[in-house]
């Protein structure tokens, strides 16, 4: 993971995607009620509730909303069935893509990925064609500008805390964690007074590929048409995706 940041990827979309903040904040209410229609409303001992919930907060999403979802799930009302379905495939330029979703109806999910890949210039694949490529880690970022701290200090913390790894950029400390021991190493360091500009159990890329001009365009076209779906809730991608892209969107 040396030399690449997902966050970085990440980080340059951001202003556009706070321009999605309602819809944003509709898809984090899915994935609390699917967590507590599931493992009931208590996020102290439903450990997927307390995951989503810490995700919406890290979105600046009210508490309103979060308690509104909960109780939604835990209530008497009927509500939509929803199902987590994963799709993969392959985007311009040969990145691997996987799109995960909360859905209430399979066909129409189906349909709306496979029109986004082949609108913009990918292919959908079948399951585990693209899977193999990424592992599942917790990740745990600290924004430096927004905090004054020693890297061999928080290495220290990091290693004490139980966490597999960190990487260093110029804006940020990237912890990565053991899906498993998740939640005790982001309550380690929260103990010790860290704070963090994303914390989530995520896909990360084993290997990255560079995208440059059409390729690059075309991509992050791609992914926005996938995250502009209701249904989708998470895009993970290996595109290496240089600034000079960004500046010709």
């Amino acid at each position: 993971m040396a030399g690449h940041s997902k966050w970085k990827n990440i980080q340059r979309r951001k202003n556009a995607q706070d321009a999605k903040r309602g819809k944003v904040f509709m898809k984090l209410a899915k994935e609390i009620f699917v967590a507590a229609k599931q493992g009931g409303g208590d996020p102290e001992t439903n450990p997927s509730l307390r995951l989503a919930i810490d995700k919406a907060k890290s979105s600046n999403m009210p508490n309103d909303n979060i308690d509104r979802a909960i109780k939604k799930a835990t209530g008497d009302l009927d509500g939509v069935q929803y199902e987590n379905v994963t799709y993969e495939g392959y985007g311009p330029g040969g990145a691997a893509i996987m799109v995960q979703l909360l859905t209430d109806n399979k066909n129409r999910a189906a349909a709306d990925v496979r029109h986004a890949f082949s609108k913009n210039r990918g292919n959908m694949g079948e399951n585990g064609c693209v899977s193999f490529l990424f592992n599942r880690k917790g990740l745990l970022i600290i924004d430096r500008s927004e905090n004054e701290l020693d890297g061999e200090d928080l290495m220290l913390q990091v290693i004490e805390a139980g966490a597999e790894e960190m990487e260093t950029t110029k804006e940020t400390y990237e912890i990565y964690t053991n899906p498993q021991d998740f939640q005790d190493v982001k309550q380690h360091l929260e103990a010790n007074g860290l704070t963090f500009s994303s914390a989530e159990i995520t896909m990360i890329p084993e290997t990255y590929t560079p995208l440059e001009d059409k390729d690059g365009i075309g991509m992050v076209r791609l992914i926005d048409q996938l995250e502009d779906n209701d249904d989708v809730q998470e895009v993970y991608h290996n595109a290496e995706i240089n600034d000079e892209v960004y500046e010709q969107l």
